[in-house]
């Protein structure tokens, strides 16, 4: 049996005690398979964006038939299409193999066997095949469902007249123009509408 060498992928959360969590989970898995993961890339970037420094760095590192060890696909995938068949173009390029966690069916290519190598390059080929395809379309759908989130939070907004910045309240602006011509003070008019001191008197400095 032969080891291939294992590059563990990490994306750092705001909670550092996420990508612990993660390694340890790594780790663990590499051990379980009687493997050692040569070195750890921890990003920082977001995940959404196609140039992430660290990910960039270990492919250069790595070389044909080394394991990209991750937890979940999604630490590659977030990427819009055209963005994913760039990375997965570079992937491919240099023979890299792909090992999630929550793939099994990816957790075999962490070691390779010498005898049959031609038939094993093919289930290979294959594999890491499906795998990308898989990777592909987790990335169009988490992007399409962002998409999807954003266009319906602007449609919420544009109801509740928050969209393209602060929007003056007519009907709040009305009530405290009204309570300033009735002579009430900022006090009183605070404490009838629940607005604050600034609001009223740039209200009352902006009229109607």
């Amino acid at each position: 049996m032969v080891e291939r060498r294992v590059y563990g992928y990490l994306r750092a959360s705001t909670a550092d005690q996420d990508a612990t969590r993660a390694k340890d989970m790594l780790d663990k898995f590499a051990s379980e398979n009687g493997v050692a993961v040569t070195a750890y890339f921890i990003e920082n970037e977001s995940g959404a964006k196609l140039y992430r420094p660290e990910l960039f760095r270990a492919l250069g590192i790595m070389q044909k038939d080394d394991v990209l060890l991750i937890e979940q696909v999604d630490r590659l995938s977030r990427l819009n299409a055209d963005d994913w068949q760039k990375l997965r173009v570079k992937i491919q390029s240099k023979g890299i193999l792909i090992v999630s966690l929550d793939l099994p069916f990816t957790h075999s290519l962490i070691v390779s066997q010498e005898e049959d190598k031609d038939f094993q390059g093919r289930v290979l080929d294959a594999v890491m095949g499906m795998m990308l395809d898989v990777l592909a379309a987790v990335a169009r759908k988490d992007f399409e469902d962002r998409r999807r989130r954003q266009m319906q939070g602007i449609a919420r907004a544009k109801l509740e007249g928050k969209y393209g910045g602060r929007k003056r309240d007519s009907i709040k602006r009305e009530k405290i123009l009204a309570l300033l011509g009735r002579g009430l003070t900022y006090s009183e008019i605070e404490g009838a509408l629940g607005v604050s001191r600034r609001t009223i008197a740039r209200t009352k400095a902006e009229g109607i």
